[in-house]
């Protein structure tokens, strides 16, 4: 399994990392495109919609982002949906996990089903606009919700159930405590901190998310990343949720050792429109 995992991931970076460094942005944008459509497919069969409805589901995703992007839409700033993302996504996702599988099952089938295109197409485009705008600003977000992910796990390993004995999401994800949380948030911190240095020190020419951030105070700093990194667990525990409910282990089997795609963006999918709001409300995209 572990040769599998890295075998897979050798290959993911090998075809990543050169069209997130190509000087265009459209390698990028296509690549990430396919991805999203291949999120969708998933998302249609872990609903109960397989075979030719999870094929056109797929296709649908790929139509909607592609039309956006023929649109011009990459280009244009979008604050009023980045709004919406923010009041839908943020209570949504609370409700969700209160709920927990019982809720999710008394949803109707059709708006699991929306409600996963929308979020999907929603994140693909703050992913496709946070490109555009520079590498150093998408690897800041990219990396917040790594960050957040890596301390989380080593900080539950290492501290879970010895500062609260309550569980994060006991029903949903029974191995998240929340000295992961808060050991993530940490974590999301200190990679924030040595940003901001690293973008004034080598004088970056287009800021990172955290220096974004910074310019309208350190208080927004500070409350930006704890939101995000909350919303990034957020993010983790709903598609454990929704796998829980279809009684799979992983969203398929896509990237062999690793599971799906939905498997590796669970948490990028509300913190990318989340902190396309935090820096672009109020302000063109720039």
């Amino acid at each position: 399994m572990l040769k599998q995992r890295i075998i897979t991931a050798l290959i993911l970076l090998a075809i990543l990392l050169p069209a997130l460094f190509a000087q265009s942005p459209a390698p990028f944008v296509a690549l990430s495109l396919v991805l999203i459509a291949a999120a969708a497919w998933e998302w249609s069969r872990l609903i109960g919609w397989r075979g030719i409805t999870a094929l056109a589901t797929g296709a649908l995703c790929a139509v909607i982002c592609g039309a956006l992007w023929w649109g011009g839409a990459l280009e244009q700033p979008v604050p009023l949906l980045w709004l919406a993302a923010t009041a839908m996504g943020v209570p949504g996702g609370a409700w969700l996990i209160q709920r927990g599988v019982p809720g999710w099952s008394k949803l109707g089938r059709g708006l699991r089903w929306f409600g996963g295109i929308a979020v999907l197409c929603t994140a693909w485009l703050a992913l496709a606009q946070a490109r555009i705008i520079g590498v150093n600003f998408l690897l800041s977000i990219l990396t917040l919700v790594w960050a957040a992910d890596v301390f989380a796990y080593f900080f539950g390993r290492g501290m879970g159930g010895k500062i609260t004995r309550y569980k994060l999401a006991p029903s949903i994800s029974p191995g998240k405590s929340w000295e992961g949380v808060w050991g993530g948030m940490l974590g999301v911190l200190l990679v924030a901190l040595v940003w901001v240095w690293i973008d004034r020190a080598y004088s970056i020419e287009v800021p990172s998310l955290y220096t974004r951030l910074l310019e309208r105070g350190g208080w927004f700093l500070l409350a930006g990343c704890l939101f995000l990194s909350a919303m990034s667990v957020v993010g983790d525990l709903v598609e454990s949720l929704v796998k829980r409910s279809a009684g799979a282990k992983d969203s398929s089997g896509l990237l062999p050792g690793h599971g799906g795609v939905l498997d590796r963006i669970d948490a990028l999918l509300p913190v990318l429109p989340l902190a396309m709001m935090l820096v672009s409300v109020g302000k063109g995209l720039a």
